[in-house]
């Protein structure tokens, strides 16, 4: 195992003292960077079902015209 010295030690009790300051700190955010993340989640999510539809669709023509 390792040994650690002296300033190693207080460098790590020095990071974690730097993590718990940052926490600390108010957080605040954009509303419009959020809506505009809203909007493109709403995007996505319409695109995925308009091409499950397609391959769910073009799947059920090829298996109705493979059994007739």
């Amino acid at each position: 195992m390792k040994k650690m010295d002296i300033n190693n030690k207080d460098n790590v009790f020095y990071r974690y003292l730097q993590n718990d300051a940052k926490e600390l700190q108010p957080k605040s955010s954009n509303i419009n960077v959020l809506l505009n993340r809203i909007k493109l989640n709403k995007k996505n999510e319409n695109r995925k079902k308009i091409y499950f539809s397609a391959i769910a669709s073009t799947g059920l023509i090829l298996f109705g015209l493979f059994i007739f």
